[in-house]
């Protein structure tokens, strides 16, 4: 066996921790995230050498804009609570890889991780060198991490799989799978130098998830998505639900610790769920995340049954978004990164929490439309203070800042060599008066290390 940890009382995680430390680095040594190959076959040869992992489960497959990871927790959550062994596959994490991959709603194992690893491992290396000798690239890190997500749902097995798209959909390594039901979370502008320059090509790029006789069921789109992702549906003679006529979110209020949603939804109304996360976007993804788990079960005509459904909404997480990380002063984390998620984030600050004054620590990289976003936090922000978190695509310092001076003032504006500072500072300052907050968003690298930093640093919370 490989370098260990010799330590008899550390649980079996911490045990394997060394060997799932390597298993990362070696899967970081491929090309990166945020360099995605528009193509599927790599990812189609491995899993075929693998005996096609993917077909030993049923699979409801979501991508979108905004929303993804929330609406498949949250679809995630109901079908456990159904007592259905789970797997979610999401992206990006947050703190530990194994997030990403989630087995019966738990991180999976770093045992299993490590061992699943290596037992892909001789067939991601055959691929590779059949790539490299056809003069293209080997297998990226997404490529070679979805063929291990599928791999460690076979080997658990579940009994469904639902599955977040990494991006686009059409040639994203997860395609390899056939979603019985294909979700749709709302469609905008985002990583358009991969996916197109206009909604209607986005869309084009995420309806290609969208296989024979699927059920599809989307968030309300405007009309250039929906119009694709209608096209996409006739073509391979699926049905559609579209969220507004099909499925409808009827209400949603606050309630302590969230909200509470009534849905109307494929096959019956749902009434007064308690949903424990904030932002009327949240309530959406949740009507979204009913219809699709209402598809998957019976076809769309078969109500959910109303104790399990309450249940799985009721213990649903979505960790990183408006997530409450620390108390006196309360200190509020969100993953967005582009102007849709900044906008959903300023609303669900004015309606969720009652702060007369917040400071945003902000960190963006460098493929995001940062303007936007600061626009939209400008419209709560009393103060900004700018970072760059640990991510080499940050966007540095003084040009962030530079950004943010455009819409605020220079006594508003305040620059900070690290995450830990920019963070210390704006608790302080949010300390010193009743009702003021802070929230870390602009980059799902930055609210990891706040993660990070709140847990060393033992906030309350």
């Amino acid at each position: 066996m490989s370098d260990l940890t010799d330590d008899p009382e550390l649980g079996d995680d911490a045990f394997f921790q060394k060997d799932a430390d390597r298993v990362y680095s070696e899967l970081l040594s491929r090309i990166g995230e945020a360099n995605a190959q528009p193509r599927l076959g790599p990812t189609r040869r491995v899993v075929e050498l693998l005996g096609d992992p993917q077909r030993a489960y049923p699979i409801v497959h979501i991508t979108g804009t905004n929303g993804k990871t929330s609406t498949s927790r949250i679809a995630e959550s109901i079908l456990r609570a159904y007592g259905l062994r789970t797997g979610l596959l999401t992206s990006p994490h947050l703190v530990r890889v194994n997030e990403r991959i989630v087995i019966d709603g738990e991180p999976i194992t770093n045992e299993a991780f490590v061992a699943n690893y290596r037992d892909i491992q001789p067939y991601l290396e055959i691929v590779d060198a059949e790539l490299i000798g056809a003069g293209e690239l080997p297998l990226t890190f997404f490529e070679a991490f979805t063929a291990l997500a599928f791999a460690s749902f076979a080997d658990a097995p579940v009994d469904v799989a639902v599955i977040e798209v990494g991006m686009g959909g059409e040639w994203d390594s997860t395609n390899v799978g056939d979603g019985q039901v294909a979700v749709f979370t709302p469609i905008s502008l985002d990583h358009m130098a991969r996916l197109g320059n206009t909604v209607a090509e986005i869309a084009r790029t995420k309806s290609g998830i969208i296989k024979p006789l699927a059920a599809v069921v989307t968030a309300t789109q405007v009309p250039e998505a929906l119009a694709e992702l209608e096209r996409a549906a006739e073509l391979t003679e699926s049905t559609i639900a579209v969220q507004g006529t099909a499925f409808a979110l009827e209400s949603n209020t606050v309630a302590v610790g969230g909200q509470v949603i009534t849905v109307r939804g494929l096959a019956s109304t749902y009434r007064d769920l308690f949903l424990p996360l904030f932002g009327d976007h949240q309530a959406q993804n949740a009507a979204v995340a009913i219809a699709a788990v209402e598809s998957f079960l019976g076809g769309g005509s078969q109500p959910l049954v109303g104790d399990v459904l309450a249940e799985g909404i009721a213990t649903a997480t979505s960790p990183g978004r408006m997530q409450v990380i620390g108390i006196e002063p309360t200190v509020i984390i969100d993953a967005a990164h582009n102007p849709d998620g900044a906008i959903a984030l300023a609303k669900g600050i004015a309606t969720y929490f009652t702060f007369d004054e917040v400071a945003v620590v902000l960190g963006v990289l460098g493929d995001k439309d940062a303007r936007g976003i600061i626009g939209a936090l400008a419209t709560f922000a009393e103060r900004f203070h700018v970072t760059a978190s640990s991510s080499d695509r940050a966007v540095p310092v003084d040009e962030l800042a530079a950004l943010v001076l455009e819409l605020t003032d220079e006594d508003a504006t305040y620059r900070f060599a690290t995450v830990a500072e920019a963070i210390a500072s704006a608790r302080e300052w949010a300390s010193e008066a009743p009702r003021r907050g802070v929230v870390i968003t602009g980059s799902i690298t930055l609210i990891g290390d706040a993660l990070v930093l709140a847990e060393a640093e033992g906030w309350k919370r």
